[in-house]
């Protein structure tokens, strides 16, 4: 850790981070929800999503050196992220699905979690190393 970044700061980080993430994943759960309806967890997946595709990003600007590690991952990776993606409700959501007999709807919901965000990781990955070069 960089002396120049007291403790105090990074945790200060973590918490504006997490309240901005925790703010927009409310916001488009209901944005999501009053579009769409209840019928499948598209909220979920579109968080899920998006938050891969900005960790991808994050993670390659880092390993780049474009981005100071310290501040942003504790701010955007461990704060932002951390708060406003939804594994957990990913969980709750696909347990939710199968408990109704949906399991088609749980499958699919599994298959395009997983696929879409490791793509969405690794677009961000790719668009960093494109762009930088």
């Amino acid at each position: 850790m960089s002396s120049a970044i007291s403790n105090f700061t990074l945790y200060a980080f973590v918490a504006i981070g997490g309240a901005c993430g925790a703010s927009l994943r409310f916001y488009i759960s209901q944005l999501i929800l009053n579009w769409l309806g209840k019928g499948f967890p598209f909220a979920t997946l579109l968080v899920n999503i998006s938050g891969s595709f900005i960790m991808g990003l994050l993670y390659q600007l880092i390993e780049q050196e474009i981005i100071d590690i310290n501040v942003h991952r504790t701010l955007i990776g461990i704060g932002f992220l951390g708060a406003f993606t939804t594994f957990s409700t990913f969980s709750l959501d696909t347990l939710l699905l199968l408990q109704q007999g949906e399991v088609l709807k749980a499958v699919l919901n599994v298959l395009l979690n997983v696929c879409l965000c490791l793509c969405a990781a690794g677009l961000g990955l790719y668009l960093v190393s494109f762009f930088s070069k």
